[in-house]
């Protein structure tokens, strides 16, 4: 998106809050939103990333700042919540987008980290949500955009609590549409799927695997942080204001291959192409 189309957003000037930013999505959640004239705080764990990344997006006209935060941590959020508000204004907008992955079990991970995963996956979205939403209601309303995943509708075995999870982030959004309603919040999900990012990255080195995913998704590539940003983006919006309590899967139809990807003798692509000429 380009600077341009920020009036026909409605988020000019709008105080963007993002947690776990200093991660591939976060990072670009944050340069698109600058790019359409908001301002962002970029809450992170790791101080000294955030403030790079504030740095930069200033150099370039930007209002951006740092914050540290672990949303895992009560405390932490309450004090992040207030500084955003000292620094940079009241928020109009949270994308809830702090995540871990650990693999495991459900049947035999350790018990905390059990409670560490679904601590900053799910109920620091629930944190984050209660302070900020409290800044929404001064200004009038706001929006919630929450990052879950594809595996919060399909279950990703052998990922501990991480599909326990995403499918928790689903229904708290849900719930916070019908409870913030009234206050003008609206509350949506975006649910990536195969994602080329930093923590990914191993995953297509090999090209045979690349390749191998990408004949997965009927629309041919991986996805990437700038699909994700460019959905969140929209649902923040003003364009997406009669939009609450819905998710926008972005995994290019993956989900909706399941019965392609099964052997089916005489129903094949190959078959059909045939039966074509």
């Amino acid at each position: 998106m380009s600077r341009g189309d920020a009036d026909w957003l409605g988020l000019d000037g709008t105080t963007v809050v993002i947690t776990g930013a200093a991660g591939g999505i976060g990072v670009r959640l944050a340069e698109s939103f600058v790019a359409v004239g908001a301002s962002v705080a970029l809450l992170d764990r790791a101080q000294d990333d955030v403030d790079a990344l504030a740095d930069r997006l200033r150099s370039g006209g930007a209002h951006a700042v740092g914050v540290a935060c672990d949303v895992s941590d009560e405390a932490s959020v309450a004090a992040s919540a207030a500084e955003v508000l000292e620094r940079i204004g009241p928020a109009g907008v949270l994308v809830n987008n702090a995540a871990v992955l650990q693999s495991g079990l459900a049947t035999t991970i350790p018990l905390d980290e059990w409670n560490w995963l679904l601590g900053i996956n799910l109920t620091g979205y629930m944190l984050c949500a209660r302070e900020f939403t409290q800044q929404m209601k001064s200004l009038g309303g706001g929006a919630l955009v929450h990052t879950a995943s594809i595996g919060g509708h399909m279950p990703q075995g052998y990922a501990g609590a991480y599909s326990v999870a995403k499918a928790g982030v689903r229904m708290l959004s849900q719930v916070l549409a019908i409870e913030l309603g009234e206050f003008g919040i609206r509350s949506n999900v975006v649910s990536p799927a195969m994602l080329v990012t930093p923590l990914s990255e191993a995953f297509y080195q090999d090209p045979a695997m690349r390749a191998a995913r990408e004949s997965m998704a009927p629309i041919g590539r991986i996805g990437t942080p700038q699909d994700i940003a460019d959905a969140a983006v929209w649902l923040a919006s003003s364009r997406a204001g009669y939009v609450s309590g819905e998710e926008i899967l972005v995994d290019g139809a993956l989900s909706k291959n399941q019965l392609a990807t099964l052997p089916r003798p005489g129903f094949d692509k190959g078959d059909a192409l045939e039966r074509g000429r």
